[in-house]
């Protein structure tokens, strides 16, 4: 076992984990956050992702021992009671079915504007391509992504 410092969504926090211990674990576990979801554990559907120095990072396949940067959940986007402009576009463009990939498609969908804050239609599709919907709701995700995009939330 190590002791492990993380800062997640702007709080530090110390727990004692084995440091191969998956990233999704120990936000679920340990800190208690429910937005990452354990989907394949085999870091392809994108149910876990989570953002690290802004890149969508699968965390069902990041050992907790080596993130060294600031992590930010769906839990973390929210600021001031006040919903992040993705998750207003999500419900607006009525995106979810099942629910379950949201977690994924929204945090790769933050990664890709903050990266990109005007994509073109092949840009989205590109940047979501390997976050998985298995009710395909994949229109609906990319009219969300535009509508921010276009400063419509």
């Amino acid at each position: 076992m190590s002791t492990i410092t993380l800062k997640v969504n702007g709080a530090s926090h110390t727990v004692e984990v084995e440091p191969s211990t998956p990233l999704l674990y120990v936000l679920r576990n340990d800190l208690g956050l429910e937005g990452p979801r354990f989907g394949c554990g085999l870091g392809q559907c994108g149910a876990c992702t989570v953002i690290i120095n802004g890149v969508a990072t699968r965390s069902c396949v990041t050992a907790t021992s080596s993130v060294k940067s600031e992590v930010t959940t769906l839990e973390g986007l929210a600021a001031g009671g006040k919903l992040h402009p993705l998750q207003q576009a999500w419900i607006d463009e009525q995106v979810p079915q099942c629910g379950f990939c949201q977690n994924g498609q929204i945090m790769t969908a933050k990664a890709l504007l903050d990266r990109n804050p005007r994509p073109t239609d092949a840009q989205i599709r590109e940047g979501m391509a390997r976050t998985l919907c298995r009710c395909m709701t994949y229109y609906r995700v990319q009219a969300a992504i535009k509508r921010v995009a276009g400063g419509r939330v």
